[in-house]
């Protein structure tokens, strides 16, 4: 199976769409890692996404008869645009089936290419769904994103151009895992040629398909996937690309969402791009490689594997990007409500940079601050802080790793009730369409009282909600199955540190 993969490779047609891209040097981050760490340039392709190789390359394999009746696809991301290009310069239909909650810059980057756009759903399920039938109806060819082993062999080039731009010593490849098409394609051709060369996926921490399927020997289906970093949110890896690279990755590593913000800004600090958090992914997977077994004086090579975000992502991303480092410790801090105390406080903390501050009066005999403290690289700088504060005598909550902190507490400053109640509070992934907010409030009881609600629009499909409801006592059992027939991902916050310090 390696040989043919390897064969399919390079007979793959993929020049006519796709441009051979550099491979950048990273100087910042090699000084910071003491290694020669370099950043193969995928978002410079004309769809700024590595997926223009493989669409074209399947459709160059389809019959003319194929190509009379056109081609379909059902994809939000980057995977719509390869194909709508590709059709394009091929003089062949594309219909591309989107989610509802797909953002308009992504229809409209498709539509500019001149697909045909058909939304359908508030899920990819749902718009899958409807492209078969689609398919049924008109006799479309599917042109899949990952589970194919032509579009698999398009994305195989990459590694193709990656060994000859670099005939040097490669300790490590750091390829981003969705689907699997990517890092198959590539795996198979290093590893045929240069089997001393490490190849390590690198998968979202709450997407890790490819993990789950090494560990279990087998693909298995996540029961939820994470959005953040919507290019690789795969419940199962597929078939094709893991009867390949089964046994050719070395390692999976995941990253959580702040690693990869903080990649976005490593990436544009070296070579002044703007990743999408799916392309940063590999980087953050080499920088924790890096961290974890202390390797030094090698050469490491990622895939910024695409560009296309939106704008209105970068305000979300650039938040997260400090804690991503660790170079920023969020910390609850009861301090006394007095005068003084704050000053106190500060010369607590020292000269250290404060990040930010939120208070707001709300019992005469205690304050609870919630605040960003400056601290270095590592976790043991943080700690000291924390230690610092406790032996001062303050009471300190790390929060640091805290998502409801980090999406809403700190956008809530004060807002206390005057008097107790109870409430039920949840954290939600709502989709970014018009009715989203009216379908949730139709499922709930007339008799539930909405007390608290906080949402933020991160430029995503999904958007974070914070809800607060006063349920009556004989409906609290049963809250959850209300939620469960609403169909959006949810998570329990009642019992949340930073909801009590700041908000009960």
């Amino acid at each position: 199976m390696l040989e043919a993969t390897v064969k399919k490779i390079l007979q793959a047609r993929v020049y006519e769409a796709a441009v051979e891209t550099p491979i950048s040097p990273a100087p910042f981050l090699s000084r910071r890692f003491d290694n020669q760490i370099l950043i193969k340039r995928e978002d410079l392709q004309p769809v700024y996404s590595f997926k223009i190789r493989g669409a074209y390359n399947k459709m160059a394999q389809l019959s003319e008869e194929q190509k009379a009746k056109g081609v379909i696809a059902a994809s939000a991301g980057n995977h719509a645009q390869g194909l709508a290009m590709a059709a394009k310069l091929m003089g062949v239909k594309a219909v591309i089936v989107m989610p509802r909650i797909t953002p308009e810059i992504k229809v409209q980057a498709v539509r500019a290419r001149g697909a045909r756009v058909v939304l359908k759903g508030d899920a990819f399920a749902e718009a899958a769904a409807h492209a078969q039938e689609l398919i049924a109806e008109h006799g479309y060819t599917y042109v899949p994103p990952f589970d194919d082993v032509d579009v698999i062999a398009g994305q195989g080039t990459i590694a193709v151009e990656i060994l000859r731009q670099h005939s040097g010593p490669i300790h490590a490849v750091f390829i981003p895992v969705g689907g699997g098409g990517l890092i198959a394609g590539m795996a198979a051709y290093i590893k045929y040629l240069r089997p001393e060369i490490k190849v390590i996926g690198v998968e979202a921490e709450d997407s890790a398909c490819l993990k789950a399927a090494l560990a279990a020997g087998e693909r298995v289906v996540l029961d939820q996937v994470g959005v953040f970093a919507e290019g690789v949110a795969v419940a199962q890896v597929g078939e094709a690309p893991f009867a390949i690279m089964r046994d050719l990755v070395d390692d999976v590593i995941t990253v959580t969402t702040d690693e990869m913000c903080a990649a976005v800004k490593d990436i544009f600090e070296d070579t002044r791009a703007v990743a999408e958090t799916s392309g940063a992914l590999s980087l953050a997977g080499l920088k924790k490689y890096v961290q974890q077994t202390g390797v030094e004086g090698e050469t490491l090579i990622c895939i910024n594997s695409g560009a296309n975000t939106n704008f209105d992502r970068l305000q979300h991303i650039a938040e997260r990007t400090e804690l991503g480092e660790q170079r920023e410790a969020i910390l609850a801090v009861t301090i006394p409500e007095k005068p003084g105390s704050f000053k106190k406080f500060c010369k607590t903390i020292g000269k250290r940079m404060v990040t930010e501050f939120n208070y707001r009066y709300a019992d005469p005999e205690n304050a609870h601050i919630f605040v960003g403290v400056q601290v270095k690289p590592g976790g043991e700088d943080r700690q000291g802080v924390i230690d610092k504060l406790c032996d001062a005598g303050y009471p300190v909550e790390d929060l640091t790793d805290n998502e409801l902190a980090k999406l809403h507490i700190r956008h809530l400053g004060g807002g206390r009730p005057k008097e107790h109640f109870e409430e039920e509070v949840y954290r939600f992934e709502f989709p970014e369409r018009p009715g989203a907010l009216m379908n949730f409030l139709t499922h709930l009881p007339q008799n539930w009282n909405i007390s608290l609600f906080h949402y933020r629009n991160h430029g995503a499909a999904y958007g974070r909600v914070l809800v607060g409801m006063q349920v009556p006592n004989g409906d609290r059992l049963h809250v959850e199955e209300h939620f469960e027939k609403i169909g959006y991902r949810f998570w329990k916050e009642s019992d949340n540190a930073a909801y009590h310090l700041f908000m009960a």
